[in-house]
């Protein structure tokens, strides 16, 4: 708006001011003025600028310039004439001219007039959000070990020999708003639980009650340059990865930065450092536990061929503080917030109320959690649209410490700590329209202590990690930006006592 008052008081004083030219220079000059008086009275009338503004740029475009040289002025017996230095049609055109353009320009991008134009404000924010919903069936071997067997171990489960069927929606609405030209913020609701970090599920059946929606990201994200990211708050996932480690629902609470260097033509690196706070726990003298966090770092790269093939390769390194659990001397309980938070099933677990203790489940985590881990994706896209995508992924739990473990808990536990998944994908990468589809087919083994249970994948095996099987399902566009899902994932217990579950999925999604 600024730069519109100040163009409209440019052509008012240049009307004004060559009032005092030949007569069909006056004439031209007549009509400009009277052009750009409409003007100012068109912005009046659509409230776009106010009747004592518009006064003000008439009236300081009106004052009465001192009178020049008599050879240098152009010659008239009216004594009311301004006269003003000559100004040469050349020079009056060009200003005439550029006046106009840049007026006009900024006339239809502010969509002055236009009674449906919105505030500026309006078009920083951008809209985006899922809705899913699906129908579940968690299929249970009837040869299971019972709720109170798994209890010894650590996995708290009501239900593992009776199949259950269920009604479940997810609802997600994101948005992005653009505070200056290097800054984003982000928001997003979802449905689920405030009490697990891994899943946006709501079940259907509760006696018609509201749902709880909750904060699912709020962050702010600078973008100084096209190659390097700063985000913090609740962020996205900042991490190059597969379900083996993070769950897709997973989102992280701390600050993230990535740097992506271009190495060549067709090769991008990236660099990605973050720290995470996963528990915040205020220390005392009652109190020993101390806060638990997430520290990690991903250097990796993608090549892009000419016909847009990719790969891409990222080697991780996740390590957590503070994680493992620490028994409480006999008496007291300085340490009982060093139990595992929001586990899911499959961790080596002890129970810290005191040492060599066993009498309750238990409850807190036995190794340290050092993540090493190692991604890749190819993506064949020389049938675009159709695509082939092949993914792997590798972890090796490097904090685990028989010895160590032995002398804090009383334990001796055998390291499991080897996790791999393989998936192949068929079809397009990402479903937009009636007719698209992609089929897929994968395999994972996870060993007990290879990832912390309580954020990787909660569908498989219904989450928690000592599982192995496969997955193998399907999608097939419905319209646009709907589709239809189907997936079936079959998991067996890999140490301890026997517990095999498959689940089958089904999903109507649509996006906006």
């Amino acid at each position: 708006m600024k730069m519109k008052m100040t163009k409209i008081a440019a052509v008012l004083a240049l009307t004004f001011a060559c009032q005092g030219a030949q007569a069909g220079e006056k004439q031209e000059m007549e009509a400009l003025r009277q052009t750009t008086l409409n003007l100012i009275e068109a912005l009046v009338q659509q409230g776009l600028l106010t009747r004592d503004k518009a006064d003000q740029l008439v009236k300081s475009a009106t004052v009465t310039q001192p009178a020049a040289q008599p050879e240098q002025t152009a010659q008239t017996t009216d004594a009311n004439v301004v006269r003003v230095q000559y100004v040469p049609e050349s020079v009056k055109r060009e200003i005439r001219e550029q006046i106009k353009g840049e007026v006009l320009a900024q006339a239809k991008s502010e969509r002055w007039g236009d009674p449906g134009a919105m505030p500026d404000w309006v078009g920083r924010f951008k809209l985006s959000g899922d809705v899913r919903l699906r129908l579940q069936q968690d299929l249970f071997q009837k040869d299971n070990a019972t709720p109170a067997q798994l209890a010894q171990f650590g996995i708290n489960m009501d239900n593992s020999t009776e199949n259950r069927e269920r009604a479940l929606l997810r609802v997600r609405l994101g948005m992005g708003i653009k505070v200056a030209d290097d800054w984003t913020a982000g928001l997003r609701l979802t449905t689920g639980s405030t009490t697990g970090p891994v899943s946006t599920n709501q079940a259907l059946g509760n006696s018609f009650n509201k749902y709880t929606v909750v904060f699912d990201q709020a962050y702010l994200k600078y973008d100084p340059y096209r190659w390097l990211t700063v985000s913090g708050g609740r962020i996205p996932n900042p991490w190059f990865s597969t379900d083996l480690v993070w769950d897709d629902d997973l989102n992280f609470e701390g600050v993230a930065a990535t740097y992506k260097p271009q190495l060549s033509d067709s090769v991008t690196g990236f660099l990605t450092g973050g720290a995470f706070a996963v528990q915040d726990i205020q220390s005392s003298d009652t109190v020993k536990a101390k806060s638990k966090w997430l520290f990690g770092a991903q250097a990796g790269a993608e090549w892009v061929a000419e016909d847009m093939s990719k790969f891409k390769l990222g080697i991780s390194y996740y390590r957590y503080t503070n994680i493992a659990g620490q028994p409480n001397p006999f008496g007291s309980t300085p340490y009982s917030l060093t139990a595992a938070n929001s586990p899911q099933k499959g961790n080596s677990m002890f129970n810290n109320n005191a040492l060599n203790n066993f009498a309750g489940n238990p409850n807190a985590l036995a190794a340290n959690f050092h993540e090493l881990n190692i991604t890749a994706a190819y993506d064949w896209a020389a049938f675009d649209p159709m695509h082939v995508i092949l993914s792997g992924d590798f972890v090796k739990n490097i904090g685990f410490d028989r010895a160590e473990i032995l002398q804090r808990t009383g334990r001796d536990i055998q390291p499991k700590t080897t996790g791999y998944q393989a998936k192949v994908t068929l079809g397009v990468p990402i479903m937009m329209k009636n007719g698209d589809w992609q089929a897929y087919f994968g395999y994972r083994h996870l060993e007990r202590d290879a990832v912390l249970d309580a954020f990787t994948d909660s569908d498989f095996h219904l989450g928690g990690t000592d599982a192995k099987g496969y997955f193998i399902g399907g999608n097939y566009g419905l319209n646009k930006n709907a589709w239809v899902g189907l997936r079936y994932l079959s998991a067996d217990q890999i140490d301890g006592p026997p517990l095999a579950i498959d689940v089958l999925q089904v999903d109507l999604n649509a996006k906006f």
